[in-house]
């Protein structure tokens, strides 16, 4: 397609179709404010509670850009500031001045203002586009903040003071079987952290790095045993028979984690049975040989509901909405409870809180099935008839086995505690 395109050429190409993308957003910003009017005047017209109404939106935003629902009420929020507040940001975004995330900035800086200031904002920095060439993500970012504190300095102040009660802590994978925990805290604390981190690797002289010594005095603080010992904490782990006995290397899995080296999930295994302060259970897990997919599990519990809870964590891992990987918070009825939903395997699903409440909006459907593999699927519906697809991952291995006619195969489900690779 560009094969023939000198160098000026294909960085001409390059710059129009970052313009190209900028208008895309813009229009999509355009349609999301319009679909959130029309349906805000069909359910007013319906007679719907006005608190009520464009329930469940957010989420269909963001399943139709294929993004996260956490992500839906940034989209939808974005697109009802610049088309109902600032015009002058959104004819930037359409022409190619502004990014779709520089405009973003400008948008959450202003949030804290009455509608009349955020206009006045909106004019100062957007309304001659030439002003905005050569900024970059932290001068857009800068520039609305001293604009934003300088028509209310106390609506910024408020601001300030109220993101202290959305401080929070976050975990996801890294590579190399590593993680990042995150910690979002108001300056001051986030900065006496660090500082103190920092103190301790100062005064530490080993064989450890500078980093090293900062994460192992963190682990220490928190958890108040050494970096080196267990923390008493269950982690589940799934892990196929061949590759537990060293047989293959298929790759093991931790709940909540992501995949790992099957001779990193062995070392884990290994560590909490042969210590005797470590406590390991085993719970043996059914597949479909060919697909993967969790079909059954052996329940050591009386107490059914219980088991099939841990059998949903366990085969969806994380929340089934299409895009979502948020934990596991609900383990939701597909077909709901009050219109006949059987509390069993095929209707649980395992979702986050956000699109539990979500899909309780009026127009919403879940279907669910299993394919001729036996792998689990759930069919969302939205409002506007829109459907999307969700199907859960398959445990570790996909080697087929024949064990006559059930076509089963046996995994291993070990909870150690709390063993580092």
């Amino acid at each position: 397609m560009f094969e023939d395109d000198d160098e000026a050429a294909l960085i001409e190409r390059i710059a129009a179709l970052e313009r190209e993308k900028s208008a895309a957003a813009a229009a999509q910003a355009r349609a999301t404010a319009l679909l959130d009017a029309k349906r805000r005047a069909a359910e007013a017209a319906a007679g719907v509670p006005a608190a009520k109404r464009g329930k469940g939106l957010a989420s269909e935003v963001a399943l139709a850009r294929r993004d996260c629902p956490n992500k839906g009420g940034r989209h939808l929020g974005f697109a009802r500031a610049l088309v109902h507040e600032m015009p002058h940001t959104l004819a930037a975004l359409e022409c190619g001045a502004l990014s779709e995330w520089r405009a973003t900035l400008i948008v959450r800086e202003s949030a804290c203002l009455s509608v009349e200031h955020r206009r006045v904002l909106d004019e100062e920095l957007c309304a001659e586009v030439t002003e905005l060439e050569g900024m970059g993500d932290r001068r857009i970012e800068a520039a609305a903040k001293k604009i934003a504190y300088r028509l209310d300095p106390q609506a910024v102040v408020d601001r300030a003071a109220k993101a202290a009660a959305e401080r929070t802590v976050t975990c996801r994978p890294a590579p190399d079987t590593m993680t990042y925990v995150s910690a979002l805290l108001p300056v001051a604390q986030g900065v006496a952290v660090y500082a103190a981190l920092t103190r301790a690797a100062d005064t530490t002289f080993d064989d450890r790095s500078r980093g090293q010594v900062m994460a192992d005095t963190l682990v220490e603080r928190v958890t108040g045993r050494p970096a080196d010992v267990p923390v008493p904490v269950a982690v589940n782990l799934g892990i196929t028979d061949e590759s537990l006995f060293g047989g293959d290397d298929v790759p093991a899995d931790i709940a909540g984690y992501g995949p790992i080296p099957a001779s990193v999930g062995r070392h884990l295994i290994n560590a909490a049975v042969s210590d005797k302060r470590s406590k390991a259970t085993l719970r043996r897990l059914y597949r479909h040989p060919r697909s993967g997919a969790l079909v059954a599990m052996e329940s050591r519990k009386r107490l059914f509901p219980k088991g099939l809870a841990m059998f949903i964590d366990l085969r969806d891992d994380t929340c089934r909405t299409p895009y979502c990987n948020a934990p596991i918070r609900h383990h939701d009825h597909a077909r709901p409870d009050r219109d006949g939903g059987p509390t069993s395997a095929l209707n649980g699903l395992g979702e986050c809180e956000a699109c539990n409440y979500a899909k309780e909006a009026p127009g919403w459907r879940v279907s669910t099935s299993t394919d001729e593999h036996g792998r689990h699927g759930a069919t969302f519906t939205t409002p506007t008839g829109a459907q999307y697809r969700s199907t859960a991952p398959p445990l570790p291995g996909m080697t087929v086995v024949n064990l006559s006619d059930l076509e089963v195969r046996i995994g291993i489900a070990l909870a150690a505690m709390g063993h580092a690779a």
